[in-house]
């Protein structure tokens, strides 16, 4: 219903994405690429957590268990395979796969996993359990349900390969390779979940926002039309007046004057979202603008106030009369105009009939609006030849009591 639409304010839900950039800055977290040095050091603290199980393979090279040579390539294969880890973590976590650039990372840290745990002994297989985790991290959920118990079994392959007593060594990293990769392929889903809802909640607070930008036109078209209207007609009828008969023109006037302040008003009431016309305000009004247009008004089967007729309803059909008589007044040319407010079954029915030139081609962009207004109370608006010529306007909208049953 458009009542509910207006109370819900749609502007609220768009502002932080279109006017604060700081909310949007604060939301970023999970599914999304870090975009400033703030974010960038706190997700570097969240995965140096994790670095502390380096501790074996940096005692290795530190500690004097190797030839100096040993020791200095070590701790280079050791600080390049850091950067392959960092890179994969920061740039291909949480956007589509890049799957030449992720193979050969992954491809990089497994050849140093590798190398380094045949070279340097038992102490560097726990690079197999961040290699399971990377690609736990950034391949699809289908390749990483594969891709970790194969990096797994590597390990298990090279440690079982190796010499003296390892078999407690790799039992200990098993259990974390397969339980870290895992854990990573749910918290790459929840994280891509997390950045579609983000999108998704973007694109609706939008489509909100448009459909609010689409209403107030709608509402100012309608306003506007009218009473600008109006306002030329008592302006040619006051200069017709003058100068013979200047106190006729003068109460023209002081009418262009009150209509022009209502005007004024009705936009306020618009663009604040709180303009709802009523039947018995718009019949009032249509009976002046057809008397100011010279056109004989019959408003005599058009009585207001049904009590099974909604707000939202009546403020349609409200719109429905302003329109049709607005048109009736700028573009018929007719000379008589008949209102009729009928109930027709569980649907309450405005016509809005003249003897004037007849319907043109196709709606114009009052009467598209008028039929966009009409579709969110659930009415409908019929156009087409009245039953002696000229145009026939018919809007129906439900009654409380089908919204009832």
């Amino acid at each position: 219903m458009a009542g509910r639409e207006r109370r819900w304010n749609p502007w609220r839900a768009v502002m932080e994405i279109e006017d604060d950039p700081s909310a949007a800055e604060t939301h970023n977290g999970m599914g999304t690429q870090p975009e400033n040095r703030r974010q960038i050091v706190i997700k570097l603290l969240w995965i140096s957590i994790w670095f502390f199980y380096l501790a074996a393979p940096a005692e290795d090279v530190l500690g004097d268990h190797h030839t100096l040579v040993a020791d200095v390539l070590g701790g280079v294969g050791l600080v390049a395979f850091v950067a392959a880890y960092l890179t994969l973590v920061f740039r291909h976590t949480s956007r589509a796969l890049d799957r030449p650039k992720v193979l050969g990372w992954i491809g990089v840290m497994l050849g140093l996993a590798l190398v380094l745990s045949l070279t340097l002994g038992t102490p560097w297989l726990v690079l197999f359990v961040f290699s399971s985790i990377a690609c736990g991290a950034v391949f699809p959920t289908k390749l990483a349900r594969a891709a970790v118990p194969l990096v797994t079994g590597v390990l298990v392959a090279v440690g079982a390969s190796m010499r003296g007593p390892v078999a407690e060594f790799v039992v200990a990293l098993v259990v974390p390779a397969l339980l870290g990769g895992f854990a990573m392929v749910g918290v790459r889903q929840m994280a891509l979940t997390t950045r579609a809802l983000r999108e998704a909640r973007a694109t609706v607070a939008h489509l909100a926002a448009n459909e609010e930008r689409l209403r107030l036109a709608r509402d100012l078209h309608d306003l506007l039309g009218h009473s600008l209207s109006l306002i030329t007609l008592k302006s040619e009828l006051a200069g017709r007046m003058l100068p013979d008969k200047t106190e006729d023109a003068a109460r023209q006037v002081a009418d262009i004057e009150r209509v022009s302040r209502q005007a004024l008003v009705d936009v306020r009431e618009a663009v604040s979202g709180f303009r709802r016309p009523t039947l018995e305000a718009e019949l009032a009004g249509a009976r002046t603008a057809l008397a100011a247009a010279g056109i004989t008004a019959d408003l005599a089967r058009a009585a207001a106030g049904h009590p099974d007729l909604p707000p939202d309803e009546e403020g349609a059909l409200a719109w429905a009369l302003r329109e049709a008589v607005t048109n009736v007044v700028r573009h018929s040319g007719a000379t008589r105009c008949e209102v009729t407010l009928t109930e027709a079954g569980d649907d309450m029915c405005l016509t809005v009939t003249d003897n004037g030139r007849g319907p043109g081609r196709g709606y114009g962009n009052g009467l598209t609006g008028l039929s966009e207004r009409l579709a969110l109370a659930d009415g409908r608006l019929e156009t087409g030849t009245g039953p002696r010529g000229g145009f026939r306007l018919r809007a129906c909208v439900p009654l409380s009591r089908r919204v009832a049953v």
